[in-house]
């Protein structure tokens, strides 16, 4: 008795520490990213571009020296110069203002629409993957349907029926993306809802609904964050094609496809400024937002980091 005694608060310990991780198995998130930063520099910037980014769209109005709808005809068509960084336009609007104040509509529209179409395409694709049958086959009809098109067309389409605004845009391009969230999630939880600990959760007592929202689709965002990242950029690229075609934002509003279509019209006559540092604008936010889905990549999968 006295042996089964002493052995139990052995075993009591052992057990306690089989269970805990050793201290060099706690890697932090912060830790994780540090160690990805430093092996893969790319990612460093690509995440220094991104703070960037958001630090001009929220104090860019504030940034601006001059008002981005301000004219001054006197200074018409002036070429880049230290009062002007990035020149003036035809009706003498300082274009640096300009470009400044237009990043936070842009980011705005992209965060916007790629967080809609996370949410209803994660939901109907977890679903889909979760529960199969008649949701599965009505999830995979909608999702071929939409990817039948021609996405920018259909985005095209969508805008032009239901009018050129801004709140149009966020939606075209929110059901453009779509397909891609759902096809993920729907993979990713038809893989893992055999899994040992989706069938302990539910030996647990746990409702389906339970084991798919905390126990499946948490385990399934990884791919998730990286198709996000790389979604922003396309949503970006979305908006300023609309706008440059006449379907999406309106004048005299400063957005990059905007700027990028009126400045088009000079380049003949050689005011290259007007759509050179909108365009370089718009190619650096698409190009950092498909770095950072390079970033995160290396950061959640490691057997395929590069």
């Amino acid at each position: 008795m006295n042996r089964i005694e002493t052995t139990a608060p052995a075993l009591e310990e052992a057990v306690s520490s089989a269970a805990e991780p050793p201290p060099e198995k706690q890697s932090s998130a912060w830790s994780q990213f540090v160690y990805v930063a430093t092996q893969n520099p790319l990612t460093l910037v690509a995440f220094g571009m991104f703070a960037l980014i958001v630090v001009v769209a929220i104090f860019g109005p504030m940034l601006a020296p001059y008002s981005p709808l301000a004219s001054d005809s006197a200074n018409a068509l002036k070429p880049p110069s230290w009062d002007h960084w990035f020149g003036t336009d035809n009706l003498g609007r300082d274009v640096f203002s300009r470009v400044l104040v237009a990043t936070r509509l842009d980011l705005l529209i992209s965060v916007i629409a790629v967080a809609i179409s996370f949410v209803i395409g994660g939901a109907l694709g977890a679903l889909a993957g979760y529960y199969g049958g008649w949701w599965d086959r009505i999830v995979g009809r909608m999702v071929d349907t939409i990817m039948a098109f021609p996405l920018f067309v259909l985005a095209m389409g969508i805008v032009a029926a239901a009018g050129n605004t801004v709140e149009n845009i966020v939606y075209a391009t929110a059901i453009i993306n779509l397909p891609f969230y759902a096809r993920v999630a729907r993979a990713e939880v038809n893989i893992r809802r055999d899994s040992p600990y989706v069938l302990a959760a539910r030996l647990s007592g746990n409702a389906g609904w339970r084991v798919l929202a905390f126990h499946i689709f948490p385990n399934a965002l990884p791919p998730m964050m990286v198709q996000i990242s790389l979604n922003m950029g396309w949503a970006i690229l979305n908006a300023a094609g609309l706008s440059f075609i006449g379907l999406g934002v309106q004048p005299p509003t400063a957005e990059w496809g905007i700027m990028v279509a009126e400045g088009a019209n000079f380049i003949v006559s050689g005011e290259w400024w007007l759509a050179l540092f909108p365009g370089a604008a718009l190619m650096l936010a698409v190009f950092t937002f498909n770095l950072m889905g390079d970033g995160l990549r290396d950061l959640v999968d490691p057997q395929r980091r590069t």
